[in-house]
């Protein structure tokens, strides 16, 4: 991960709970093609970087959190797209960043429409995605992206326990 990768969480940053951001220990992140199979890709990352930081037994709940907010995201990375250049930049990407206490799971979409549980017009779903978010983590939020990235990253937090 380069410089790119510690820009990207300049805004992300900003929108978290009060972290110190300097006390970050480990962050991965990976690019997720604009197809419906990027969920399966996302949770196989999601696992490879849980069991890397011996975190495997939190796998369940942030899998699911994970799928949410990467169906969610690819919802709005889709319908609009035109067919992408090769070199584009995938428009959705996951980051997982990891506090002495805290893990954080954050995906980034096109779209600059807010997240809001319970008023999209296809209600039963959306609307049920982040009512899972919202159950199975210990916070969540979103903002929009800031400087030439347009967008919006959703983000939720999980509290690790103290060893």
């Amino acid at each position: 991960m380069g410089t790119n990768g510690s820009t990207m969480l300049e805004p992300l940053r900003q929108g978290l709970p009060p972290i110190d951001p300097a006390a970050v220990s480990c962050s991965a992140s990976c690019a997720l093609p604009a197809r419906y199979e990027a969920v399966r890709g996302a949770r196989k990352f999601t696992s490879r970087t849980l069991t890397q930081w011996e975190l495997a037994d939190r796998f369940d709940d942030v899998a699911l959190v994970v799928s949410e907010l990467v169906t969610n995201a690819l919802r709005h990375a889709l319908p609009a797209d035109s067919p992408r250049e090769r070199d584009q930049e995938p428009p959705v990407r996951l980051h997982l960043m990891r506090w002495t206490g805290r893990l954080v799971c954050a995906v980034r979409d096109p779209s600059e429409e807010s997240p809001v549980a319970g008023e999209a017009e296809d209600s039963a779903e959306s609307g049920r995605g982040l009512f899972l978010v919202d159950s199975f983590s210990d916070s969540w939020g979103w903002h929009p992206l800031a400087g030439p990235l347009t967008g919006k990253v959703v983000w939720a937090l999980f509290r690790l326990h103290a060893e």
